[in-house]
């Protein structure tokens, strides 16, 4: 059973993008791994903007 745990941030993350990276997701596993799709999960993990940082920076970017 593939499990795909995709991590954003939360900023303006849509419910259709959120479809799209499920189905995105999923098709790359079946196309490269051939896996199938019913025993494929995804999950998407929101992570609040000022928990993210990078170049050991916390980023504080604009959050919408």
């Amino acid at each position: 059973m593939p499990y795909i745990n995709i991590k954003v941030t939360d900023t303006n993350v849509t419910n259709e993008q959120k479809k799209l990276l499920i189905e995105g997701a999923t098709e790359l596993l079946m196309n490269i791994l051939n896996k199938k799709p019913e025993t494929t999960h995804v999950i998407i993990d929101e992570i609040p903007i000022e928990n993210w940082g990078f170049n050991r920076k916390q980023f504080l970017g604009n959050k919408k």
